[in-house]
């Protein structure tokens, strides 16, 4: 479920966390009217996307990785709204399921804004599921980061977050790529998130997407000093960096 992006998609990612749109695979059915939507990636906006209606509600642990391009809908059996590729910024797709209706899905999506939601239908072949048992919390006022599995943690450190001019976006984010440093040296890896800043709408030539990464030193640990990304230490990050993709990053 954990993939290496290649070096070109770092380029994006330079000031703090960037994207790319990824590879499509073609879509299923609806012909011109299924091409026209917007892609379900961090590049992408769905502003008439349901809202996600518990943003820091713990989840069942279902995550989908979908075998095609999907068409995502704005309710079981409804309107589709955007189309959901199999890789998000050369990493395999994998997104958190948060409701379940029979054979449809309300999953998080990985787009602006923040909380964004949709339905997919999963019958037959067309997602592989998987259990994820850990998690991600997240809180801002004591910069503390938890890794939980099966509900126990197994490691908490102090991070840095987004300044005031700059928040960290808070709500039910997820881990949606993996990403080798090959051209900056602040951090071996990024893991960016499915959250974008309200804030900026572009690091660094991307789409604003929020990561998780370290910096050259420590001076940022307990301190509110970036562009909306979370700072953390080398240890923080080792550890991080071996969850699965569409891990559930609680921001509170």
């Amino acid at each position: 479920m954990l993939a290496l992006a290649a070096a070109a998609t770092l380029t994006l990612l330079t000031a703090a966390c960037g994207g790319d749109s990824g590879n499509s695979a073609e879509a299923e059915g609806g012909g011109q009217q299924a091409t026209t939507l917007p892609e379900a990636t961090t590049y992408g906006k769905v502003p008439n996307a349901p809202k996600d209606p518990e943003p820091n509600a713990p989840t069942e642990g279902e995550v989908l990785h979908p075998t095609r391009e999907l068409q995502v809908h704005d309710a079981v059996g409804g309107t589709p709204i955007a189309r959901l590729p199999v890789k998000q910024i050369s990493s395999p797709t994998w997104v958190p399921v948060i409701k379940r209706e029979g054979d449809w899905a309300q999953i998080l999506l990985p787009t602006r804004p923040n909380g964004a939601t949709g339905w997919i239908d999963t019958s037959g072949d067309a997602v592989e599921s998987a259990e994820n048992d850990y998690l991600v919390n997240v809180d801002l006022e004591s910069f503390n980061l938890e890794i939980l599995k099966d509900g126990q943690q197994v490691g908490q450190w102090t991070v840095g977050i987004g300044e005031p001019e700059s928040p960290t976006p808070t709500g039910r984010a997820y881990i949606i790529a993996s990403i080798e440093e090959t051209v900056n040296d602040y951090s071996p890896i990024v893991l960016p998130l499915s959250y974008h800043s309200n804030s900026h709408e572009s690091y660094g030539g991307g789409p604003g997407t929020v990561g998780i990464h370290t910096w050259p030193d420590d001076s940022f640990v307990g301190k509110a000093n970036s562009d909306g990304c979370i700072r953390v230490t080398k240890d923080a990050l080792d550890a991080l960096a071996k969850l699965p993709l569409g891990t559930i990053v609680n921001i509170v």
